[in-house]
């Protein structure tokens, strides 16, 4: 099957957006990649010659993943799903944001985004990470850029940086690249690509690091953890249309902790899975 015939429906099919719940939160750790709130816009782009004034999508979703990045405990949970888009201008997604567009081509797009990380409770898996302190939730500014290759080769490239207003007050980053797999059609799309997850030493330390005060309070040892590469994984992203107006998003992805992260006393597991299901309804 040509490309163009892949995923000519992606304009019918509107954005990709999954279940409400941001990678970047750290409560509701994910192993989705950034790229998988997204999969789907830039190639709409591509291949559609108009853009819809307005794409509307809510719906209601749920996560399955670890409690923390790095812990054995996986939790479910849920919440409501929404992705509005005007033009090519601005939009607002549970999972990219409220953003905006700060120029927009056919290849290539550059914007920024005001979102959020969910921080961390100590008592989100039982006794093991109590005297370590709360991580408040706080507000993040991302800038990110996305490019197609050529219609030939659809392979998208993306790459965002987040910085944290609260917090750690450091910036994390993603490094990500998908593109469609054979069978995607109007009714059916089906993404899959590889991600990798940077952190500066502040991120780093609040999220994996064990300070003097809480190594003397708790049963780890002092440690400072370093930027560098966080974690690098796998995503594959779903999305079938019922009718021409209900879709089901199915996303799952795979993040193995790296550097700093992995070696962290808090970290009981390198290997962090999820899985997400929404049910939406397009407008």
């Amino acid at each position: 099957m040509a490309w163009r015939e892949m995923i000519c429906g992606v304009g019918a099919m509107g954005t990709f957006s999954l279940a409400g719940l941001h990678p970047a939160a750290a409560q509701s750790a994910s192993a989705m990649a950034e790229w998988q709130y997204s999969s789907g816009v830039q190639l709409q782009r591509l291949f559609e010659p108009k853009i819809p004034t307005w794409e509307v999508e809510v719906g209601a979703g749920a996560q399955f993943g670890p409690a923390a990045d790095g812990l054995r405990r996986y939790t479910v949970q849920g919440g409501p799903a929404i992705d509005i888009r005007y033009k090519d201008i601005a939009f607002l997604s549970t999972g990219e944001g409220l953003g905006v567009n700060l120029f927009s081509f056919r290849h290539i797009s550059v914007g920024t985004a005001l979102t959020y990380d969910l921080g961390r409770s100590p008592h989100v898996d039982g006794r093991d990470l109590n005297g370590l302190g709360t991580i408040h939730m706080a507000p993040e500014v991302k800038l990110f850029a996305t490019t197609v290759l050529s219609k030939s080769f659809p392979l998208t490239l993306r790459v965002d940086v987040r910085k944290q207003l609260g917090a750690s007050f450091g910036y994390v980053g993603d490094i990500g690249a998908y593109m469609p797999m054979p069978g995607s059609s109007r009714k059916f799309a089906w993404f899959m690509g590889p991600s990798v997850t940077l952190a500066d030493t502040r991120y780093m330390t609040t999220y994996f690091g064990v300070s003097h005060t809480q190594a003397a309070s708790t049963r780890y040892h002092f440690f400072k953890a370093h930027g560098g590469v966080e974690q690098a994984g796998i995503g594959i992203s779903a999305t079938y249309f019922v009718t021409p107006h209900v879709l089901v998003d199915l996303s799952g992805g795979y993040q193995r902790l790296m550097g700093d992260a992995a070696d962290s006393p808090i970290t009981q597991t390198p290997n962090d899975e999820s899985v997400s299901l929404a049910v939406m309804y397009k407008f």
